[in-house]
């Protein structure tokens, strides 16, 4: 495939560790790999390009040097190293993504079953949601080298959704003492009386 990939050599004093950690976590955020002795290898787009750049004044900053260089693997045996590195990282994101909507699914009929269809729980639910939603999205940014187990995280999003859509319903529908459990109603459509 030929890829062009975007290498990160940051040089940091030996204490404090604080700024090795911050490089680690976010080039870890940005989806890079760790080659040996500190190595970031990166895919050459304009967002990795951009996290470099913050990366090297950061380093500066913190009294360090670094180099960055724009290169192709020697031959393909490395090229499909880096990607299959690449594709291991975010199996493992992916996997732990889809663990933790199967805890939401089964924090949420935890609270059907309990039938604790109160606000707060309703609250912390929807929060949960937010975050899943937020961490999926991250996750795909970082997907460069294959893509093929997005679209099952989406599935399990979207059924999070709308289990959790079911549960606001029902929660509308328990604390609205006018309103019985046979009408369901959308409480994205309730306006203030």
């Amino acid at each position: 495939m030929n890829h062009k990939w975007l290498l990160f050599c940051p040089q940091l004093p030996a204490t404090p560790s604080s700024p090795r950690v911050t490089i680690w976590r976010r080039m870890r955020s940005a989806g890079a790999i760790g080659l040996d002795n500190g190595l970031w290898l990166l895919p050459n787009t304009p967002l990795s390009a951009q996290v470099i750049e913050e990366l090297k004044e950061y380093v500066q900053q913190q009294a360090g040097s670094s180099n960055s260089f724009l290169a192709n693997a020697f031959d393909p045996a490395t090229e499909d190293g880096i990607l299959e590195r690449f594709r291991q990282d975010r199996a493992e994101e992916y996997a732990e993504f889809k663990e933790q909507c199967a805890d939401f699914l089964k924090e949420i009929e935890k609270e059907i079953q309990r039938e604790n269809f109160s606000f707060a729980e309703f609250e912390e639910n929807e929060q949960d949601l937010i975050k899943l939603e937020a961490w999926l999205v991250k996750v795909k940014s970082r997907d460069f080298a294959d893509g093929t187990q997005a679209a099952e995280a989406e599935q399990w999003l979207e059924k999070c959704r709308q289990v959790f859509q079911q549960f606001a319903t029902d929660v509308y529908t328990h604390e609205d003492p006018d309103h019985t459990r046979k009408k369901r109603c959308d409480p994205g459509s309730i306006s203030p009386k």
